[in-house]
């Protein structure tokens, strides 16, 4: 079954993200939002505030909740967002990674800084996709932000969000992340004015960015990690975001992420 037409899925590969209108009924949005307040209501373990203590909002998230969270398992397991994820990574078989809530309260000052959100996960290969949708209208000045073309580009130098620090690789031994800020007009930068229902599709290694959220305006999103076929188990050396502690005794460097952590949500399909 045909989810998304060929100019989306090009879209995709060309320029590391895309938008998909309406993936979610109304239905599917009040799952989403209720699910993201019970996880405020009861954060996991791996919940963090990603903002700093004198911040006027509040910028919170948290990982990995499917399995206690009856409403994200529905998402992950039942509706479309899977489906896109397939067509996206072609025909691929669709491996859940992760599932993960972002919140910017009304007035959050704190930016998301450029990055890419491979170098911080502890997985490897080409076909993978991340969902982000929101539950609340998310206007140009809140929402993320690509660089189109910029998974193309292999890996750049990770750094800490809170204090740029970049604490896995020396300084100099990897091409930083441009100063994209300093100069918006020399990048092909992507972000689009979101429903709730919208959701965008980008690649792990796609650069991209978000504001914080002005006004009284609240920004929950939740969003989803899909694998693909070719993607591995790859330990790090650094804390990964999130953190598997201990997976590395249950899933050798370079196997596939066949595990009870990442259930199998799609077989792959055979394409004509």
């Amino acid at each position: 079954m045909q989810f998304i037409d060929q100019v989306t899925i090009d879209e995709f590969h060309e320029n590391g993200a895309t938008v998909v209108r309406g993936l979610f009924t109304p239905e599917e949005v009040a799952t989403i939002e209720a699910g993201i307040e019970k996880n405020l209501a009861d954060p996991s373990p791996m919940f963090k505030v990603a903002s700093q203590p004198d911040d006027p909002g509040r910028f919170v998230e948290d990982f990995c909740n499917w399995n206690r969270i009856d409403e994200y398992r529905a998402i992950a397991f039942e509706s479309q967002a899977a489906d896109v994820a397939q067509q996206l990574m072609g025909g691929s078989s669709v491996r859940l990674f992760h599932d993960h809530m972002l919140v910017k309260e009304p007035g959050t000052k704190q930016e998301t800084p450029w990055h890419q959100d491979q170098p911080y996960y502890n997985v490897d290969g080409n076909l993978n996709c991340s969902m982000w949708a929101p539950v609340d209208p998310v206007v140009l000045e809140s929402t993320l932000e690509f660089n189109a073309g910029s998974h193309k580009r292999g890996w750049l130098m990770p750094r800490t969000f809170m204090d740029n620090q970049a604490k896995w690789f020396p300084e100099g031994s990897m091409s930083e992340i441009p100063q994209i800020e300093a100069d918006r007009d020399s990048f092909e930068i992507l972000g689009w004015e979101l429903q709730p229902g919208d959701a965008v599709f980008f690649h792990m290694l796609t650069t991209h960015h978000a504001y914080g959220v002005p006004g009284a305006n609240r920004r929950r999103a939740f969003s989803l990690r899909f694998l693909g076929e070719d993607m591995v188990h790859a330990p790090r050396d650094w804390v990964t975001s999130p953190n598997f502690d201990g997976l590395n005794l249950e899933i050798p460097q370079g196997a596939p992420m066949d595990h009870e952590l990442f259930p199998l949500l799609r077989p792959a399909m055979t394409l004509a």
